[in-house]
């Protein structure tokens, strides 16, 4: 996560901030943005310590980049699906539903001018 900052980059841009800010006033400026990276750093430590109490000690156990969004290319996704083999086990529930028996299928009703759909007036 480096942003594509080098450290050319980032000496470049401390070169700039300097001659912008002056010497005047980058004292100042440098004991800011040091407490704004302490506090960063403090949030970022309570989150996780917090995470890990809700979650409980299987958050070690989480496998992090299998979840990262970007990995999910839709393109990937369908052809791992197109070129799957073996059909997914189907569960206990799932079996004992293909297993009952079906209901008839309902049959629509036609509507005309003699016999309309129902009207809810309290519907609208």
């Amino acid at each position: 996560m480096t942003f594509g900052l080098t450290f050319e980059k980032l000496l470049l841009i401390g070169l700039i901030a300097v001659l912008i800010i002056g010497p005047e006033r980058l004292p100042r400026v440098a004991e800011g943005f040091a407490k704004t990276v302490r506090r960063a750093g403090e949030y970022i430590r309570d989150t996780k310590s917090k995470m890990r109490d809700e979650i409980g000690p299987e958050i070690d156990d989480v496998d992090w980049r299998k979840l990262d969004p970007r990995q999910y290319d839709p393109r990937r996704i369908i052809r791992d699906a197109l070129l799957e083999d073996a059909p997914k086990p189907v569960s206990a529930p799932a079996m004992a539903a293909l297993a009952e028996p079906k209901a008839a299928p309902k049959v629509l009703q036609e509507f005309s001018r003699t016999s309309p759909p129902p009207f809810d007036p309290e519907a609208t």
